[in-house]
Formats: structure tokens, sequence, C-alpha cells
């Protein structure tokens, strides 16, 4: 069988579910051929109208024409913001498979804003985009929530859609101890301090503002805390939280460090701190439980799903109730190895493999269907 992937524009979160099913398609069918297609990147950060004209035009008009032109049995659209290409891929005959990893813009209009947002412009293009889901042969929800939500926003039947979740590289794992305790005084943070960790992007959704409250409210009980940033950093507003708040010395930004550090960071810190409103899956905590870092993480939206009975689930508005739960996981050094091992069992289940060979099964039913 000869799979068109229709890749999207360079995001590092999606391309490594992209990577990831590519490797395990090849794993579980090496027969089948394998081909990639992705369109021309373009700088986020840039203001530039003219590249912005140009993004649009590749995005609309040059790439749906090169994948259309790939002759293939399957045709598979990583990313909503892509499904505009099922328009003109129907006219092939062949069958169309989406990945819908979240329907967040729905939620909060204001995750479009950056480098792409033309108030009516932006989107209206992702709508356009989206909406290409409805005449999709099968949808690929990466949760039963996102499944849910496209559902219930696109009116989009249940029998089109399978929940197939996400994986965990293996890459991230445990690391000696040595090594943890290494990089810890590396950072400067003794064997007593307790270390929260947040691993993402700063979008109101993920509720930052809420762990530098419990990040108080613990230096206030006087407990010896840090609190790493990785990825976005903090905003304007936050940064000044956290001189007002006097809590410069217990936070520090990591920055967006390569795959290898950041592996050693989940085994550096104690807890991930991942409250966030509303996910689509939540790579982050696949990536911190199987580095055996325990996790606290709302109990709303998709992270009930990922942590199952392996991570501490809170109601992320109430910040007294989140920093109970570090205390609790502090206080109880036997619960605290119960989660950490519990977190290591449960993602073993996550791997590329058993992720490709779901989508596989999928791609061999819509084939024979279609024959």
């Amino acid at each position: 069988m000869r799979i068109a992937i229709a890749r999207t524009m360079a995001e590092f979160s999606i391309d490594v579910y992209t990577n990831g099913l590519i490797s395990g398609l090849k794993a579980v069918r090496p027969d089948w051929e394998i081909i990639e297609l992705a369109p021309r990147s373009f700088d986020r950060s840039s203001s530039s109208w003219s590249l912005r004209i140009q993004k649009y035009y590749e995005r609309f008009w040059r790439y749906p024409h090169t994948v259309k032109q790939q002759i293939a049995d399957i045709y598979h659209i990583i990313e909503p913001c892509d499904a505009h290409l099922v328009y003109s891929l129907k006219k092939t005959g062949k069958p169309t498979v989406v990945t819908c990893h979240d329907l967040i813009n729905f939620f909060y209009p204001d995750n479009l804003q950056g480098s792409v947002q033309l108030p009516l412009i932006s989107r209206s293009a992702w709508l356009y985009s989206v909406k290409g889901m409805k005449f999709a042969d099968h949808i690929i929800a990466v949760s039963a929530a996102t499944a849910k939500d496209t559902t219930q926003i696109l009116n989009i039947e249940p029998a089109r859609i399978t929940v197939i979740p996400n994986a965990v590289e293996s890459i991230f794992k445990p690391l000696l101890t040595e090594n943890i305790e290494s990089f810890r005084k590396q950072q400067g943070i003794s064997s007593a301090t307790i270390c929260l960790l947040n691993v993402g992007a700063n979008h109101p959704r993920k509720n930052i503002y809420a762990i530098l409250q419990v990040v108080k409210i613990l230096i206030q009980k006087r407990l010896p805390i840090k609190f790493w940033k990785v990825g976005a950093d903090f905003t304007d507003e936050q940064k000044q939280f956290i001189e007002d708040s006097e809590l410069v010395s217990h936070i520090k930004y990591l920055g967006k460090p390569d795959k290898a550090t950041l592996v050693q960071i989940y085994n550096a810190a104690d807890i991930l701190m991942a409250p966030s409103l509303h996910e689509g899956f939540g790579i982050t905590i696949l990536e911190a439980m199987a580095c055996g870092t325990p996790v606290i993480t709302s109990n709303i939206s998709a992270m009930p799903e990922v942590v199952g009975d392996a991570g501490v689930v809170v109601n992320p508005r109430d910040v007294k109730e989140i920093a109970n739960a570090v205390i609790h996981l502090q206080e109880n050094p036997i619960y605290y190895q119960q989660m950490r091992q519990k977190s290591l069992t449960r993602t073993k289940s996550f791997t590329w493999r058993k992720t490709a060979e779901n989508i596989a099964l999928i791609y061999e039913s819509l084939r024979k269907n279609i024959n």
C-alpha cells in the first residue's frame, strides 16, 4: 500500500507525532511505501505582510496542488489546520484520514494570536481548513475528549471517529541516580529541595499563573521549593507577579533545551505541574511519567485519560487544592514511589508501534471498503 503523509508547517509537537507515526508504520508494515509531503515553512515570528501572503499562497494553493498530484492509496492529513486538503483530494476518489489533535481555537480564539493573526482572515482561513474534516473518510482523535469536541462542534458522526492516543518516544526514560544528582547539583538544587516543573507553551489555558500562586503558597509554608519553566518564557505580567511576590530566587526559566537535556530535566524534577484548563492530549504529561516523574494535572479535558490512576488530578482553578497535592506527595514518600511506579507502568502501553498498528488497521479497512 502507498500512504501519503501530508505534514503541516514545521511545528515541534506535531512533528513529534508525525515522526513517531512514520517510524511506527515502517516497523509494523515494512512492505508499505510511505510518502512524506510537507509545505514550505515560514518564520512565525515575522510581521512581514509579504511573508504572510506567501504563507497563505503556500498553504492554500501550492501545497494542496502538490499533495493532489501525488499518487497514493490513502492520504493522511496530520493536522486539522490542513484539513482543507480534503476538498481537493475527494476528487481523487481515494480515502482521506485526518488526525485531530484538538479544537482548542474554538474555545480559546486568542490562541490564534501571533504572526498569523489577521483577525478576520486568519480565523476565517482556520475555520475553512478545520471544516474540511467533515468530508474526510475517517478522523483519528488523540483522546476521547477531542473526539467528543469533534462530534459536538463539527457534527461529525462518532462512527467516523476513532480514538488512538499519542505515544512517547523511547528516549524519555529514567536516568541513573548519579546522573540526576549531578544535574541537580549543576542547577544548584539540593536533595531536600522540592523541584516543580512545567514544560510547554504559555497560553492562558496553560494556567501558569496558578502554578505561580501555588509556589507562593508553598513558600509561605516554608517549604524548600524551586520551580523550573521549560518552553515558552514567562509573560511580562507573570514576571511582575514573580518579582512582587518575592519569588525570583525560587524560579528559573530553563529555555528550550534539546531533547537529551529535556530528559535530564524531567528526571531531575520531583513533580510535573500541568494544571491546564484544556488539552487535546498532553504529551508532556506522558513524557514526565515515562521518566518516572509524578504528575499533578487537571481533572478536566483530556488529562485524566492520559494519567489514568498514575497521576494526581486536581481542580485546576483551586490553587489551594493544587498546593495540598504537592504537599501530600512531599510528605508521603511511599505514596510518591507508588505514583512513580504507576507512571512507569502506564507509559509502557503508549508506544508508536501500537499507535501505528491501530492507524494501519484503519487504512486497511478504508481501502477494503473502497474496493
